[in-house]
């Protein structure tokens, strides 16, 4: 199990990579052959990302009652 500083370490990390990606893909116009794998990644990182927000964050009580 990570520790918190550990979780928002990498936190920190992911959102530099994704403004790396961010800014790789901004200049690349709507048909380039480099865009969609660009644009996977970048998903896939906000998902990484979500998901350890919500291990930071994680809700209270109990999903069925």
């Amino acid at each position: 199990m990570r520790t918190e500083n550990q979780i928002k370490s990498k936190i920190n990390e992911m959102t530099l990579q994704r403004r790396s990606l961010e800014t790789r893909l901004a200049p690349l116009s709507e048909d380039d052959p480099g865009r969609p794998a660009l644009a996977s990644q970048l998903a896939r990182l906000d998902d990484m990302i979500i998901m350890l927000e919500w291990v930071l964050n994680e809700p209270v009580g109990k999903y069925h009652a």
